[in-house]
């Protein structure tokens, strides 16, 4: 096993994710389907839509018949008929000649464009004249237009959102095969930790980090299962990761990297089966101690016990891990929000050190207020929107630097 604090480059670091399987997969109903992770390509059996379409209400003609046309010198069309919505029209469009339509009817066939209503006038039941030139094509969509029969559109690894959902119910699909959504064990550990339901005694702190993690989880669109407080008994602490690891996809040992438990957290590791660590220790701040191991196929880690440092290695270490292992592809991009610093802001070289901000608007762009604090003090969570990356080469940052804030 490695010393401990020989710290790993958290890019190193992030590359052992891909040594981890994804989950399996399951067929669910598509109003289910709400961030879940594409387990399969979507290629179209169909065009999308299979016909042309109006996308005014006004008139289907052929634009050359309108050729010109002005308030002041306007073209004169007889209308064929009326185009009824959900039909297929019997009749076709000769020059000179046009057909009510209302936006998604089908153009009959003679005819590729639509008069807006608005630029007609109606001289009687049989006559209309048009004020306003068109060009073949406009205010319909072709068929095909949208979706090409045969085109790939969307891939393995996509998470789904309304607008996916709403592209699947175009092409028929009642059901889709998705990633199933890992389950992450979360173990809080510490002689001075008690439930929320408790008041604190002298030394003791409510735990904390079982309901921050769990709804990192969560975003991250896992399942988190919480696996209680364990105390700092190696049996204890050895029995419950036996038990977690049964039941889950991931372990965190929340509190698992401080000094005294991780000595603990080590040797549990090293009694598990086809057991081996990765990291012990990251180049980072918050977060150094941090510990990743592989057990099996999964993921391990021990996790400092400040309530701060535990969610930034979440949000900047584990997630990516967690992503991973829920199916989701690296071309989904997680954009990050420029802004200017609003303050110099110190650092140590040879780790790099991620700084909670807030964001504020002025004149038209964001300024990142550097939220400064202990890694206990929770509060300062709730009064950041992000972090901001000083790298491990950099001694720091000048007010008005120019950062990259990663949005929580």
């Amino acid at each position: 096993m490695k010393e401990f604090f020989n710290v790993t480059d958290l890019q190193q670091v992030l590359g052992y994710a891909a040594e981890f399987p994804r989950a399996g997969t399951e067929k669910i109903p598509l109003t289910d389907a709400l961030g879940r992770v594409l387990a399969q390509d979507i290629v179209s059996d169909i065009n999308l839509p299979d016909f042309t379409r109006a996308t005014m209400d006004g008139y289907a003609v052929r634009a050359a018949s309108v050729f010109g046309a002005s308030e002041a010198n306007p073209a004169y069309l007889t209308v064929k008929g009326t185009v009824r919505m959900g039909e297929s029209p019997e009749f076709s469009i000769a020059p000179g000649e046009c057909a009510r339509i209302s936006t998604g009817g089908m153009l009959p066939p003679g005819s590729d464009s639509v008069v807006m209503i608005e630029h007609s006038q109606v001289l009687d039941t049989a006559l209309i004249e048009v004020y306003r030139s068109l060009a073949p094509g406009q205010h319909v969509i072709e068929a095909g237009e949208d979706i090409r029969k045969g085109e790939r559109i969307l891939f393995k690894g996509q998470g789904i959102r309304p607008q996916e959902s709403g592209l699947l119910a175009a092409m028929g699909k009642e059901r889709v095969e998705v990633y199933k959504k890992p389950v992450i064990a979360i173990v809080s550990t510490g002689d001075e930790v008690i439930p929320v339901s408790e008041s604190p005694g002298p030394g003791q702190i409510r735990d904390i980090n079982t309901y921050t993690l769990s709804d990192l989880v969560r975003e991250a669109g896992a399942i988190p299962i919480s696996f209680g407080i364990i105390r700092d008994n190696y049996d204890m602490l050895l029995k419950t990761c036996r038990e977690a690891l049964a039941r889950s996809d991931m372990i965190l040992v929340s509190g698992g990297s401080s000094v005294g438990v991780r000595d603990f957290t080590v040797e549990v590791i090293a009694a598990l089966p086809d057991s081996g660590i990765l990291v012990h220790g990251i180049s980072i701040s918050p977060g150094k101690p941090t510990i990743l191991a592989k057990v099996g196929n999964k993921a391990f880690w021990g996790l400092p016990g400040h309530a701060v440092s535990a969610m930034v290695v979440f949000s900047v270490v584990v997630k990516p891990f967690v992503t991973h292992i829920c199916g989701m592809d690296n071309r989904q991009k997680v954009f990050n929000i420029p802004a200017r610093l609003s303050r110099n802001v110190s650092s140590s070289q040879g780790r790099t050190d991620y700084i909670r901000v807030k964001l504020v608007e002025k004149e038209g762009e964001f300024w990142a207020e550097p939220v400064l604090g202990k890694s206990g003090l929770i509060h300062t969570m709730v009064k950041s929107d992000g972090l901001i990356a000083i790298g491990l080469n950099t001694e720091g940052l000048d007010k008005g630097s120019e950062v990259s804030v990663i949005p929580f």
